[in-house]
């Protein structure tokens, strides 16, 4: 049965804690529009925005849309391919696209190896070992990277739906993993003063 919402004018609403699916700022709301639905006492609400003005919308089931994105930013990630995976793969979770997701951190670990100087064209396997063999990966950090390559080949050659757990857990291992190769080394480079001739 389709859900039919009727919508009223702007106003009051009950506060609601939430993270912009659009500007990615946390925010509790009270503006917005709401909607009676025929399946009384459920209701539709579209939340407003006060950093970006932009809606979000709140289904009968209180399903957010669009959704936040999942994980925190890394700065300091000179390629951008690693950047915009990196993104995608949080997007991803947006709207719960957890096999997607989970294809993304798979490929960023050989985004991240080939901007550490490993060669590309090379199977996955090389690369693990590549970032394990040039200390990229933190100590019992290998089991993680190997906890990606299982859920990779999981969602890239068998007929397996990845959950959001799944996805979840390895956007965690690599927002970790890239603030270890490319956020940390760029704050304390900052902290350390030039050596003198």
């Amino acid at each position: 049965m389709s859900i039919v919402y009727k919508w009223t004018n702007v106003g009051n609403l009950p506060s609601r804690n939430f993270i912009c699916g659009y500007c990615g700022n946390p925010l509790a709301s009270e503006k917005g529009y709401s909607a009676d639905t025929q399946m009384d006492p459920y209701k539709g609400r579209i939340y407003i925005c006060h950093f970006c003005t932009q809606p979000t919308f709140f289904d009968y089931s209180s399903r957010q849309t669009p959704g936040s994105p999942f994980g925190k930013e890394v700065d300091h990630i000179p390629v951008e391919e690693v950047k915009g995976l990196y993104r995608e793969a949080r997007d991803c979770i947006k709207c719960n696209a957890f096999t997607a997701s989970v294809l993304c951190c798979r490929k960023l670990l050989m985004n991240i190896a080939v901007s550490k100087g490993a060669t590309e064209g090379q199977n996955f396997t090389y690369y693990v070992e590549f970032l394990s063999d040039k200390n990229y990966i933190p100590p019992d950090g290998k089991e993680w990277v190997d906890y990606i390559r299982k859920k990779g080949n999981e969602a890239n050659h068998e007929i397996t739906i990845m959950k959001e757990e799944d996805a979840k857990d390895l956007i965690n291992f690599i927002e970790m993993l890239l603030k270890f190769i490319y956020e940390f080394p760029a704050l304390v480079s900052k902290k350390i003063p030039p050596a003198t001739p």
